[in-house]
């Protein structure tokens, strides 16, 4: 039998998979080679106070499309959020509070990289209600850390995450691996020293090279050589080892956690659930006169800003989503969970339910398993999670 990881998420979660509030700070001190996100780099530096202007009133804005929804969680992502001021982040706080409330229990993460941190910043956090922090640590290897584009040592990481672990409730660590040159016993070492240290959460992913980015580039020359699928397959497994003999749950594919610990805005995301997304490029999922709609905002900052001023929103997309569209996502979404896909929500959403003949062959090749109305991927069958989607896409 299938059970939820966290049954106290389940429950406040309703049947869209929950509702949360993204914020992006599209802002950093240098751009990591790896990176393709929308993050800028400004010498000149930022008027904070503008964009926390800007923010609020967007949040203002989004918050009248969506007036009976009370977010279970709020995330500021980036970029570097560890950049904004306190005195933005609760401006923004105030403002969801004001427009939406927010619950007793609302988990409030920032993402946080360790060069940017520092005591009074991460006190002035907590202050406005930040209760969770991703620390973006990425490698406990100086050298790696160095051709990865940081700006802190381990030392810097190592102090980052004792501190926020006194601060702050509930605190996330990120690591990369299969990177250039790192073999198994190297990711056991310094896997094992980061379970050692990192309390209850732990993204682990594995490193791609995306499309314009410094990476990019080098690989197509030659100059940059990672791992290949037989080694990333083995670092994948003993991944999962390490972390499940540490008492940590594999709950989506590069997240693991103690149990209860599970990121809740995140599963907002992977149970198909809906969300705001402000601030520079910023995506969402919302109901616009009851239809799901995608929607995304301008990715350059200065055109964000400008037109946040100028109509109170700043968004450049806005899709009514095709009812198979909708499937699809939340098909793609939850077969990354543990827990897999409710079969019920899923016909609901599609119009008709899966094909009973696929899942009964994939389930007979050990690529399913179901249980409890719903499908999951095995652990077995991990690495072949985007077959599997491919073969029950209709």
């Amino acid at each position: 039998m299938l059970t939820l990881l966290d049954d106290a998420i389940a429950t406040r979660a309703d049947d869209e998979g929950g509702f949360g509030v993204y914020v992006h700070w599209p802002f950093c001190q240098s751009k990591c080679p790896y990176c393709d996100f929308n993050s800028h780099v400004r010498h000149g530096g930022v008027d904070q106070t503008r964009y926390a202007a800007a923010l609020v009133r967007e949040l203002e804005t989004m918050a009248d499309w969506n007036p009976d929804r009370r977010p279970i969680s709020v995330f500021f992502g980036g970029g570097t959020p560890s950049l904004m001021e306190p005195s933005t982040v609760g401006a923004v706080l105030e403002a969801i509070d004001r427009t939406l409330g927010l619950p007793a229990d609302v988990e409030i993460t920032l993402e946080a990289n360790p060069s940017s941190v520092e005591q009074a910043r991460f006190e002035g956090y907590r202050a406005a209600g930040v209760n969770r922090v991703s620390l973006g640590v990425q490698s406990l290897n100086d050298a790696d850390l160095v051709a990865l584009g940081r700006r802190h040592d381990v030392a810097t990481a190592r102090a980052a995450l004792a501190l926020a672990q006194r601060i702050f409730p509930r605190v996330s660590a990120d690591l990369i691996y299969a990177r250039p040159g790192q073999t198994t016993e190297a990711w056991a070492a310094e896997l094992g020293e980061m379970l050692a240290i990192c309390g209850n959460h732990l993204s682990l992913y594995q490193l791609t090279i995306e499309p314009e980015t410094r990476f990019w580039d080098l690989a197509k020359a030659g100059k940059l050589v990672v791992p290949n699928d037989d080694a990333a397959a083995d670092l994948y497994e003993l991944t999962h080892a390490l972390t499940t003999a540490a008492g940590f749950e594999r709950y989506e594919v590069s997240n693991h956690a103690r149990a209860g610990e599970a990121a809740r805005h995140n599963l907002v995301y992977w149970r198909g659930g809906r969300y705001l997304g402000i601030g520079p490029g910023a995506h969402g999922r919302i109901l616009v006169d009851g239809t799901r709609t995608a929607t995304a905002t301008h990715r350059m900052p200065e055109a964000w800003l400008a037109a946040v001023e100028a109509e109170g929103h700043g968004l450049a997309e806005r899709e009514a989503l095709a009812r198979d569209m909708i499937a699809d996502e939340y098909l793609l979404m939850s077969l990354r969970l543990s827990e897999g896909l409710a079969l019920d929500r899923y016909a609901e959403r599609a119009g008709a339910p899966l094909d009973a003949e696929r899942i009964t062959t994939l389930i007979d090749s050990g690529l399913l398993e179901h249980g409890n109305g719903r499908i999951r991927i095995p652990q077995s069958a991990r690495l072949l999670t985007n077959a599997v989607v491919r073969e029950l896409m209709p």
